[in-house]
């Protein structure tokens, strides 16, 4: 009697066990990575005129950032424009602020400055600094998470309220459109290298 209930749960552990190592082989087999990417835009006007950053030192190389499934290390890897097109941000990481994407072009965004390159810009009796995110003004973007599709004006002089939503409403609505476009330095699935440690680290996720 002993023998067949050792027997039982012989085969039941072993059971137990090949089933747990079949699932672990599926999902190191079908590991497949994912990663964070999204798009939006922006316009940035001073004293009425749009910057429309101009030169290669605002976009990022395409090139520099690889096919990588790893965490993003380089905090310009994080957000950044890249070819030449002067309003739409690329984000891969979480929690990107609007802050983080103006560092990253050596600009300085805060709720009361705006910091070029070159000057640097805060209200004054005369003079503004207004936000517009998504067609409504906030006082408050600098530590705000970008989002998808987002769309942020930011104006600074004595524009009237006409004036800031003629403003707004040139903020390019194309992001959606380059969300689900290939994006030349992006990474599809097929194109990312996945290693034996990357499948390893994965199983127990």
């Amino acid at each position: 009697m002993a023998r067949i209930f050792q027997s039982k749960l012989f085969f039941l552990i072993l059971g137990l066990v090949l089933g747990a190592l079949t699932i672990l082989a599926i999902r190191f087999v079908t590991y497949a990575p994912t990663g964070t990417h999204y798009h939006a835009n922006f316009a940035v006007f001073i004293n009425g005129e749009r910057e429309l950053f101009k030169g290669d030192k605002y976009y990022e190389e395409t090139a520099a950032n690889g096919c990588s499934i790893n965490p993003v290390a380089d905090p310009i890897e994080r957000s950044h424009m890249h070819g030449g097109v002067n309003d739409v941000i690329h984000v891969h990481d979480q929690l990107v602020t609007w802050a983080n994407f103006f560092e990253n072009i050596k600009w300085g965004l805060g709720d009361a400055y705006l910091k070029t390159r070159d000057a640097i810009y805060t209200p004054d009796a005369d003079k503004s600094l207004t936000f517009i995110l998504n067609g409504k003004t906030v006082d408050s973007i600098a530590g705000s998470i970008i989002g998808d599709e987002d769309r942020l004006l930011i104006s600074y002089g004595n524009a009237n309220e006409a004036e800031l939503q003629g403003q707004y409403d040139t903020v390019a609505r194309t992001a959606h459109d380059v969300d689900i476009a290939k994006d030349p330095a992006s990474c599809s699935a097929g194109d990312q290298v996945v290693t034996f440690e990357d499948r390893l680290n994965h199983l127990f996720k």
